[in-house]
C-alpha cells in the first residue's frame, strides 16, 4: 500500500519478480480490495490489512492510530519468522519506526541508517545515512561510518574502504559543529578515514563510504536523481535537433543503455536499513514496477548472504560500538 503509485505498481512489480525469481515467496500485505486485483499464485500468500499509512503521516501518530496498517502487519510477519525480509516503498519514517519496534537494533547501534549504493568513476560508494535520521549527534555519524565501511567490505567486497565525511570543504575545520566534531571522532578511529569530501567528490570515487546525516544525505540523493533524469531528457532533446546526432545516437545506443543502467535508481530498487536485526529494504516513493521487482531481488540477495548476521558479527569483532553511546 506504500508509494506514490501503490497499489498498482507494487502489484505489477510483484508479478515481475515472481516470474524472474523462481525461489521467491511473497506475502502481499494490503487491503482486501487491493489484494483482489492480484491473481492467485502458489508462491504468494495474501495477508489482509484494513489500514495503511499515508506518505505524509507522522510515524508516532501512524503507529498509535493505525495498529493494523499494512506496514505494521508486514513487520509482524518478519518478527514471527514467517517472512525473512520486509520491502516497502511507503512512508520511510514509519518503516524505520516499525523496524525498530518489531526487529530491534543490532547490539551497540543506537541509530540504524539507510545505506544507498552509488556508481562512481572507480569503486561503488555507499552513501550513509540516506534519510533515516534527520537530527544526529557526532557519535551517530561515527556509527554510520563504521556500518558503511563494514557494508562496503562485507557486501561489496572492497578491502579497507576509504571513508569520507561530506562537508562544504576538504579542510578539517570546515563545516558545522556536527561535521567538525564527527571529523575529530573519525580521525581518532581505526577506520580508513580520508577526511572531508565535497559534493563534487561523491561520484569521482574519492571514497567508498560517504558519511552524512540523513537530512543532507536524502537531499544529496534526490539531487543526484534529478540531475540524472534531467541529463537524459536534455540529451534526447539535443539529438532530435540534429539528423547527424540521431545517427550518432543510434551508433552509441548500447553505450548509452549501459550508462542509463548505471545511473538509474530503479536498477537498485531500494536501500537496506543497516543496524536492525533483519533485512529491511526501503524503496523510493516513486517506485514503479521495475523498481519494486529489483527491490525484491535486493532483499532476496541480502537474505541469502545473511546480511544482518554478518553485519552484527563484524560489528562485534570491531568492538567499537558498545562505547559509542557515551560519546556526545
Amino acid at each position: 500500500m506504500g508509494g506514490d503509485y501503490a497499489p498498482r505498481e507494487i502489484l505489477a512489480g510483484a508479478r515481475e519478480a515472481l516470474k524472474a525469481l523462481p525461489d521467491l515467496f511473497l506475502y502481499l500485505v494490503g487491503t482486501e480490495k487491493a489484494l483482489a486485483d492480484f491473481p492467485e499464485h502458489e508462491r504468494v500468500e495474501k495477508v489482509p490489512a484494513p489500514e495503511w499509512v499515508e506518505m505524509d503521516e507522522a510515524p508516532s501518530e501512524a503507529l498509535r492510530k493505525k495498529p493494523r496498517s499494512s506496514i505494521r502487519v508486514a513487520f509482524e510477519l518478519a518478527r514471527s519468522g514467517k517472512a525473512q525480509a520486509v520491502v516497502s516503498a511507503g512512508n520511510s519514517g514509519v518503516t524505520y519506526a516499525c523496524a525498530l519496534f518489531a526487529l530491534g537494533r543490532i547490539r551497540g547501534v543506537s541509530r540504524p541508517a539507510i545505506a544507498t549504493v552509488l556508481p562512481t568513476l572507480k569503486n561503488p560508494a555507499v552513501l550513509i545515512d540516506a534519510g533515516a535520521n534527520v537530527d544526529c549527534k557526532p557519535s551517530h555519524l561515527l556509527q554510520f561510518a563504521l556500518m558503511g565501511a563494514l557494508f562496503s567490505q562485507e557486501i561489496l567486497g572492497i578491502r579497507n574502504p576509504r571513508v569520507g565525511l561530506l562537508s562544504i570543504g576538504e579542510e578539517g575545520g570546515k563545516g558545522n559543529f556536527l561535521v567538525k566534531r564527527a571529523h575529530a571522532l573519525l580521525s581518532e578511529s581505526s577506520l580508513n578515514f580520508v577526511g572531508n569530501v565535497e559534493g563534487r567528490h561523491i561520484y569521482s570515487g574519492e571514497a567508498e563510504v560517504i558519511v552524512c546525516d540523513g537530512f543532507v544525505g536524502n537531499i544529496c540523493l534526490k539531487v543526484s536523481e534529478g540531475v540524472a533524469e534531467a541529463l537524459t531528457v536534455m540529451l534526447k532533446r539535443e539529438v532530435r535537433r540534429d539528423p547527424l546526432a540521431i545517427l550518432g545516437f543510434l551508433l552509441a545506443r548500447r553505450a548509452l543503455s549501459r550508462f542509463r543502467h548505471r545511473v538509474d535508481w530503479r536498477e537498485y530498487g531500494g536501500a537496506p536499513l543497516l543496524g536492525v536485526n533483519g533485512v529491511v529494504i526501503i524503496g523510493h516513493g516513486r517506485s514503479d514496477a521495475r523498481a519494486v521487482r529489483n527491490a525484491l531481488n535486493t532483499a532476496r540477495r541480502f537474505v541469502e548472504i545473511d546480511l544482518a548476521r554478518r553485519l552484527s558479527e563484524a560489528l562485534g569483532a570491531r568492538n567499537h560500538l558498545p562505547d559509542l553511546r557515551a560519546i556526545s
